[in-house]
Formats: C-alpha cells, sequence, structure tokens
C-alpha cells in the first residue's frame, strides 16, 4: 500500500507558519528594543513598572515623605523638584506661611495674603504625596504630575468638593525665579482631578 502525495496544500502549511512565527517573534523584539525605557539595561527582564521610592529623613512620618516613581526619579531636576514640594507640603502641614512662601511665586504669594492662605488650610493635612512625572515646560520651567491626599474639615474642602478626605492629581507648574525653583499659579479652567477616599 502506497501512501497518497500531500496535497499541495499541506506542502505550504509548514513554511507558512514558520515564516509567520519567525516574523511575529522578530517583531516582539523590535518592539521590546524600541519601546525598551531608556534607563533599563537591554538585557533586564524585570518589569518596567514605576515604583515609588521615598526619600527624606527619618523625622517624618512615610506618609508625608514625597515620594517618586522611577520616571520622575529619572528625570535630571527630580531632587530638586521633591525638596521644593517637601517644603511646600510640609509648610501646609504645619501652617508656616513664611516656609510656603520661600517655594512659591511671587505672583502666588500675591494671590494669597497670610491670613486668607491660613484660612485656606485651616484643618488640612496632606499626605501621600507621590509626583508621577516631572516634564519639561516653555522655556525653564517644568510641569510636574503629583498625587496627594487631602484631609480636612468638610466645611474646609473646596467649594465644589465638601469632603473631609480627598485625593488630587494635578500637574504643577514650576519655574526659576529669584535663582530658585518655585511652584508656580495653577492655570484657571476645570478643577484639577479628585475624588472622595
Amino acid at each position: 500500500m502506497t501512501t497518497p502525495a500531500p496535497s499541495s496544500r499541506q506542502r505550504w502549511l509548514v513554511p507558512v507558519v514558520v515564516v509567520v512565527l519567525s516574523v511575529t517573534v522578530g517583531g516582539g523584539l523590535l518592539a521590546r528594543e524600541l519601546y525598551r525605557r531608556p534607563d533599563q539595561p537591554a538585557d533586564d527582564t524585570s518589569s518596567a513598572a514605576s515604583t515609588p521610592s521615598s526619600a527624606g529623613n527619618g523625622e517624618q512620618g512615610a506618609a508625608n515623605v514625597v515620594k517618586m516613581t522611577d520616571d520622575a526619579r529619572a528625570h535630571p531636576q527630580a531632587e530638586a523638584v521633591r525638596q521644593v514640594l517637601q517644603t511646600y507640603f510640609d509648610a501646609i502641614n504645619f501652617k508656616k506661611y513664611q516656609q510656603w512662601r520661600a517655594v512659591v511665586t511671587a505672583d502666588r504669594v500675591a494671590q494669597q495674603p497670610p491670613d486668607d492662605w491660613l484660612a485656606g488650610i485651616r484643618s488640612t493635612k496632606d499626605s501621600d504625596a507621590l509626583v508621577y512625572r516631572i516634564e519639561r515646560g516653555s522655556g525653564t520651567s517644568l510641569r510636574v504630575l503629583v498625587g496627594f491626599t487631602s484631609e480636612q474639615k468638610a466645611e474646609d474642602g473646596p467649594p465644589f468638593f465638601r469632603e473631609p478626605c480627598i485625593k488630587w492629581r494635578l500637574v504643577m507648574p514650576m519655574i526659576v525665579e529669584k535663582s530658585a525653583l518655585r511652584i508656580d499659579t495653577v492655570d484657571g479652567g476645570p478643577p484639577p482631578e479628585h475624588e472622595k477616599c
């Protein structure tokens, strides 16, 4: 008994499958190289997910230390940004206007004199600040995407969202003023992204 000759379709099936698999594997390797993070070595197979890292002194609780994702930490001005934000949040939490004033622009100070500033934060406690990303803005300015939790008496919350605990996510513009990096006024428009805790 003789076996019948394979049909022409069966003869082409194996080479076509081999070609498709080769192209798929090659495309995957190419995509991995193109989309690999610049700070990740080529042989690193670990996840490129951004994880928070803490930096700060041991006096503060972990929730009060400004943290950064790997992406934000890779920016050349990351530590300067972190220090400005740490001072900013500490000033709010400890109700120290002069400390707050040292890390914001003159325009921002003009918009919030001491009594108005203190009234606006009288019961506020900010925590869990996390810098997600730092991007260059126009000129020497920076745009810093930061998230944090704000707890306050509900009546002290913003008029558009009277809640005792709010998770914020917003872009904080920073500029160089008087030879120092400072937080500038936030653009007008709709309120920043927020949700109830």
